[in-house]
């Protein structure tokens, strides 16, 4: 039996799903390699780009998060695909696009 296209889901939009049904749990471990995530790990540091108080970066390309509120899935899908002028990062791994995803979530007052 054929699968409709429908069903059939690439590893992104699985992994946005999984995070915007809080499916995921942010512990603090998780939290603290999100954060390494956006100020250390990825290239080019988000904060060189975007604002968010909680990690004290000031960035003026992108939106300010703190403002935005992105929820996990919004950050993943961003994070992974990219978005405007916001590379994809694709030499992060799943797990720390979860992290980075839950953390601005979190950071921001979007997650649950």
């Amino acid at each position: 039996m054929a699968v409709p296209r429908a069903i059939v889901r690439t590893p992104l939009v699985l992994l946005a799903s999984l995070l915007a049904a809080g499916t995921a749990t942010a512990d603090p471990a998780q939290l603290a390699l999100g954060k390494r995530v956006f100020t250390e790990i990825a290239e080019p540091q988000c904060g060189a780009c975007h604002t968010l108080a909680d990690a004290g970066t000031t960035g003026e390309v992108g939106p300010v998060l703190d403002v935005l509120k992105p929820d996990a899935a919004r950050v993943a899908a961003a994070v992974t695909g990219g978005i405007g002028v916001m590379p994809a990062f694709e030499d992060l791994t799943p797990e720390q696009v979860e992290a980075v995803a839950l953390y601005v979530a979190t950071a921001a007052g979007r997650a649950k």
